[in-house]
């Protein structure tokens, strides 16, 4: 109504706030001055300030403007809920039908509650169109129990199960366990992003063995040939320094003779824990730290003969 002269309004919204607009104003522009320069005062981020000396006056309450958001097809300034996600089979816009309180946070009925139970019923049932779509929830799943059990990101979970639609899409599922291409789809995020977690880490809360963990990771490798990354001792020092609960100066000693072991060739056809445990071992030895090589094997998942001759070949090329 902002415009409207008050000779065409009817009688009893003459001299009202809705008159000539509104009663909340819109604009990021605030009435007064400021007091030390008698600048122009506008209202950005909630906040009152000075377009002159940029004193700020105080926190205005209300920001009645709001951000722009970008996207790929560009700029959308739309509030319409959450963000998709790949992590949920349909994207996150399925609903939930509640169980005992209604939106205003009141109780509800027996009778309402049969009937929500009826609606939620037949809700459940509509959920998936298909059996592909079935299993792509179970999948969704099962991948995200085992990214919470082993303690990882959301940006791993969304990760792996793009790489499950994707294998799905393909039709490499057909014979193959879902188990298994769940936590074969997380181990190649892991070698993707240079992740320290194993395949036999990943197994051990899997539902499934490791080698056909491993064999629905070959098969995503060779079929989407993923940009795998050469795993280096230098990514594994973090997270066996954690087990060992060693100090700080420790960890600092031992990137260090894990960059002289790389940079001397040492790291060459050697599997990356065994020379990154030997690397802690020596640290853990020359700060007069009571490690035991049973201990360290133990951590990187080696054996105590392969941490014994990884730190006999440091040792030669410290010397």
């Amino acid at each position: 109504m902002r415009g409207v002269t008050p000779d065409v309004l009817p009688s009893n919204m003459i001299g009202t706030p809705y008159a000539s607009g509104f009663d909340e104003e819109t604009s990021n522009q605030c009435s007064g001055c400021c007091p030390e320069c008698n600048g122009e005062i506008e209202t950005d981020g909630g906040e009152r300030t000075c377009r002159e000396c940029g004193l700020v006056i105080d926190g205005y309450g209300i920001a009645h403007d709001f951000e722009p958001r970008s996207f790929e097809d560009g700029p959308n300034r739309e509030r319409t809920g959450a963000p998709l996600t790949p992590a949920r089979h349909d994207r996150g816009l399925s609903s939930q039908i509640g169980r005992w309180k209604d939106g205003k946070q009141q109780s509800l009925s027996n009778k309402k509650r049969r009937q929500l139970g009826r609606l939620r019923r037949e809700h459940n049932r509509a959920r998936f169109q298909s059996k592909a779509e079935r299993n792509l929830a179970f999948a969704c799943t099962e991948i995200a129990r085992i990214v919470a059990a082993l303690g990882m990101t959301r940006e791993t979970t969304e990760f792996a199960c793009t790489l499950f639609r994707q294998a799905q899409d393909e039709e490499l599922l057909i014979g193959r366990s879902l188990e298994a291409f769940a936590a074969g789809s997380i181990y190649a995020v892991c070698r993707c992003r240079s992740l320290p977690d194993s395949a036999q880490e990943i197994a051990s809360v899997a539902r499934c063995e490791e080698s056909a963990l491993r064999n629905a990771y070959s098969v995503l490798n060779v079929e989407f040939g993923l940009e795998t990354s050469i795993q280096q001792p230098q990514q594994l020092l973090p997270k066996f320094a954690d087990q060992l609960d060693v100090p700080a100066g420790v960890r600092r000693r031992a990137r260090d003779l894990a960059d002289v072991a790389v940079d001397e060739g040492l790291a060459n056809g050697r599997h990356p824990a065994g020379l990154a445990g030997a690397a802690l071992y020596l640290a853990c030895g020359e700060h007069d730290l009571s490690v035991t090589q049973s201990e360290v094997a133990s951590v990187a998942d080696v054996s105590i003969v392969t941490i014994r001759q990884r730190r006999d070949e440091l040792q030669a090329v410290l010397e």
